[in-house]
């Protein structure tokens, strides 16, 4: 609207003004072409590798937080002010979400040799300053934190930490360049003995995610996604970034926008070919705009026809503040007329016309410059966060928006217009710089103290190396206890011997079938064994619960009965096939095809079957259905699958692991090893039933108060222990008791919980996995915290997914001592400088969880260095490893032919 109307002025004007106005007009494709450029600058400038090279310099401030209204609990000293006065004020945050702060204030004029003289006196007076405004409020008795507002281009390295870079705005203090700003004010005030005051910050970032100050000068500041802002080195949340675009430009990218007057504007400054976009945009040059504007036009007869205009050689003598007055509707043509006069222009009505619409089109291109360059920061938000609408607010400070409502109207609409995706409520920033550097300060005092809580409750979670290798020793210790005939009783590990001797070479041919009985539905599968392939088919069936809970004889005859349907329909009747039969229920093994069950789980109950041996009663259903086409061979746990299935693609591999619901191992031990039998020569896999470790007490140091609550409501308290520390069944809800304790400490969620989290089991491991998926943007964290009637902040959502790493991470690292131990045995056992071999894995915590194998292996490698290890994902262990155990079993007779 106000580009049609300078327009329509334009058309009207002479064709000398008309040029002047349409350049000085850019048109809304001009300003998306120029976005354009703004944002591959801000995502240059983000870039370790391209940051150097970017006009925006994107400049980490360590401000990761923004005020929430309820932590900001302390009263506040802050120092802002670096002009011809130091201002500082007492700022009392009440912390119960009023965000109406009380403040106290006093400005100090400061003496125009402090601003030349050197550095040491600067901060001299700073920190008298200080002194005396404590003085005058009354010396309070407890220490202040102290917020510096210090508004010079700074290195950052840290929220207390900024290396002057260079001076500006006529400061020249000697000795401060290049060496820590708030350092210098701290050993000022130590000087000064001003007791009162402690941890100077620097900041200033009021209630909003991005600040924008259109002033003398111009800047834009905003939180960034920190995994982009290579610069920080921080991966997770959120930090403040500076952008510094008042240098926008200097690499020529708005030489297609830039007038003859700014050019001119630009060859009379202090740094020329230097922060061009705040030439064209900050106060301190727009009257300079407009002055070359009239100088260049009264050149060509355009304005002030016949009258000296010597003066407007003159650098300053229109100032912003008068061009804001001319602009206005009412009073703006006599607010010409009167300055213009002074100048001794002796203008016409049409010069204060023409005038008029000089300024108007020097602050309109001024505002939608300013509107480009925020468009452009809310796109990289809204793209970064991956959101289809970013919903933010912009707190807005300076002079020129805060004076005229023209440029604040342009700001708004030319925003709307260049980023429809973004929905943004400008708020205006009464005392940006004071207020800002308070809250900063008192936001980083919430953060910090909300870290230490935090910090404090995941400690004992988060296991050093010494621990890790504490937990190997005593896996180590059980494992030598359950091997030993006389002292198996005292080890927590079972150590099961499984009586398969042999994994497969590659030799193994034929057909085999397969029974694998876990659950309500099992599968009956054959298996084709051939040179350079295995060929599984499969069908499911379901054991109805009728039948799962009435007698053995009835279940056996149930499952009888499926084998016989699936070996008609694959045509199998007539063929005596070897069969694997993988049982998943606790089972004392006296032989490769003898498993006595010890109780059901998963629901069965059926009779007469506790005590009994399994496959003798397959074997007994058989007899009774008259299907003498039957030859178990083997009867194996899934784990022991797994590791054969995986035997069969690479003959290294010796041991099989189990991480999903629950968690398991088992390997190949040297027979003379095993105590618990008879026999001294080749190898035998052990069933380790690894879940129940540390039930003895021997993992006790490292339960901590969340883990002894998950395993108080199991329904197995004091058993599977290691199982609860590691498996998919028990991480969430480790997870929601953290989650819960938190809440009570008010470092989440405000300190308010939700009835869902109060369920036993309601956060759910599959959050966990879906939590730390890299690149995963935070809102979707907020939508799984959401869908638990969690109120969840940003910040939120970061310290739960820091959580859920701890979490996994220390079930990983607890599964890489394990199996170090395992490793190491085995190479000890065999008299190995270095043991290779590979582990068969399965489990959905495994596969599934982004980073879990990752650090399962890292560790593992740092425990076991000898010990050179390969991991290979299992598919289908329980079926087509059942099968193969038979296969070796037969291997080097016909499988067809009859037991």
């Amino acid at each position: 609207h106000c580009g049609a109307q300078l327009l329509s002025a334009a058309l009207t004007s002479r064709p000398q003004v008309q040029r002047v106005l349409l350049a000085l007009t850019p048109t809304l494709e001009k300003l998306q072409e120029v976005k354009g450029r703004v944002l591959e600058a801000l995502e240059q400038g983000l870039s370790r590798q391209s940051g150097a090279r970017s006009t925006m310099q994107m400049l980490p401030t360590f401000i990761c937080s923004t005020p929430d209204g309820t932590g900001e609990t302390a009263l506040l000293d802050a120092v802002p002010g670096m002009g011809s006065h130091v201002r500082t004020l007492w700022v009392t945050l009440t912390g119960d979400g009023n965000q109406s702060p009380q403040l106290m204030y006093h400005v100090f004029e400061m003496p125009e040799d402090i601003t030349q003289g050197s550095g040491e006196a600067l901060f001299d007076f700073i920190a008298q300053c200080v002194k005396n405004f404590l003085e005058e409020i009354g010396n309070p008795q407890h220490r202040l934190p102290l917020g510096f507002i210090f508004p010079f281009s700074c290195r950052q390295t840290g929220l207390d930490k900024a290396e002057l870079i260079s001076w500006s705005k006529g400061f020249r203090c000697s000795d401060v360049e290049g060496k820590d700003v708030v350092q210098l004010l701290q050993a000022a005030i130590s000087k000064q003995e001003v007791g009162a005051v402690w941890g100077s910050r620097l900041g200033g970032l009021p209630h909003a995610e991005n600040l924008m100050v259109p002033r003398s000068g111009t800047n834009c500041c905003f939180m960034a996604e920190s995994h982009l802002l290579e610069m920080a080195e921080v991966t997770s949340g959120r930090m403040c970034v500076n952008s510094e675009w008042g240098c926008l430009g200097d690499d020529g990218a708005l030489d297609d926008v830039l007038t003859p007057c700014d050019h001119r504007v630009d060859q009379e400054s202090s740094n020329p070919g230097e922060r061009r976009f705040e030439k064209m945009v900050g106060s301190l040059y727009l009257g300079e705009i407009v002055r070359h504007a009239m100088l260049m036009l009264a050149s060509e007869q355009a304005l002030f026809i016949g009258r000296n205009t010597s003066i407007l050689a003159t650098k300053a003598v229109l100032t912003t503040q008068q061009v804001l007055e001319i602009m206005d509707n009412e009073d703006g043509m006599a607010k010409a007329q009167g300055i213009l006069e002074a100048l001794g222009l002796q203008p016409s009505e049409r010069d204060c016309c023409r005038v008029q619409q000089l300024c108007r089109a020097v602050v309109s291109r001024a505002a939608a410059l300013s509107a480009m360059g925020l468009a452009a920061v809310l796109s990289h938000m809204c793209r970064s966060r991956q959101l289809e609408r970013l919903v933010v607010n912009v707190g807005v400070d300076g002079g020129l928006y805060h004076t005229s409502a023209r440029f604040g109207e342009i700001l708004r609409s030319v925003v709307g217009l260049l980023a429809p995706e973004c929905a943004a409520n400008l708020m205006p920033s009464a005392d940006v710089s004071g207020l800002g550097a308070a809250m900063v300060t008192a936001v980083a005092l919430r953060t910090v103290a909300q870290r230490n809580n935090m910090e404090r409750l995941l400690a004992p979670l988060r296991l050093s190396r010494t621990d890790l290798q504490r937990v190997q020793a005593l896996m180590r210790q059980e494992m030598e206890r359950g091997l030993d005939r006389e002292r198996n009783a005292e080890s927590s590990l079972r150590m099961l011997p499984t009586y398969v001797c042999h994994t497969p070479d590659g030799t193994e041919r034929g057909k085999f079938l397969a029974l694998d009985l876990g659950g309500t539905n099992f599968r009956v599968l054959v298996v084709h064994v051939a040179e350079d392939n295995i060929d599984i088919t499969n069908e499911i069936y379901v054991i109805p619960t009728a039948v799962m809970q009435g007698t053995g004889e009835a279940l056996f005859n149930h499952i009888m009965e499926c084998i016989m349907d699936f070996q008609m329909k694959q045509e199998l009747m007539d063929q005596v096939l070897p069969l694997g039969f993988t049982f998943s229920f606790p089972c004392q093994q006296l032989g490769l095809d003898k498993a006595v069950l010890l109780n059901w789980t998963k629901g069965f109950s059926a009779s007469g079957c506790v005590g009994q041996d399994v496959v003798q009663m397959l074997r007994e259903a058989a007899q009774r259905k008259q299907h003498t086409a039957l030859k178990v061979v083997a009867v194996v746990n899934d784990t022991v699958g797994t590791m054969m299935a995986c035997g069969y693609h690479d003959p290294k591999c010796e041991i099989g692991l189990i991480v999903g619901t629950g968690t398991n191992t088992c390997y190949m031990e040297e027979r003379a090893k095993v105590g618990t039998m008879d026999g001294d020569e080749g190898r035998m896999c052990i069933n380790m039933e690894w879940g129940a470790f540390g039930d003895n007490g021997c993992l006790d140091d490292f339960f901590t108060s969340f883990d002894r609550l998950v395993d108080e409501k199991s329904i197995n308290a004091g058993k599977q222990k290691f199982e609860k520390l590691i498996s998919g069944m028990y991480l969430g809800e480790i997870v929601r008791q953290i989650l819960l304790a938190l809440v009570e400490e008010q470092v989440l969620f405000c300190g308010k919980s939700s009835h869902k989290l109060q369920n036993r089991d309601i956060f759910q491991t599959k959050f966990l996995s879906t939590i730390e998926t890299p690149g995963l943007a935070l809102v979707q964290v907020q939508g799984i915290l959401s869908n638990l009637e969690l109120d969840a902040s940003y910040e939120d959502s970061v310290l739960v997914r820091e959580v859920c790493q701890t979490v996994s991470l220390r079930a990983a690292h607890l599964c890489a001592a394990g199996m170090a131990a395992v490793v190491e045995k085995m190479r000890e056992s065999r008299g190995l400088e270095q043991l290779t071999v590979t582990v068969g894995v399965d489990g959905t915590l495994y596969k599934m969880h982004p980073h879990f194998s990752r650090n399962l292996q890292q560790m593992l490698q740092e425990l076991a260095p000898l010990c050179n290890v390969t991991f290979l994902q299992s598919e289908d262990g329980s079926g087509k490893g059942a099968a193969l155990v038979a296969a070796v079993a037969c291997r080097g007779a016909d499988p067809s032919s009859p037991q």
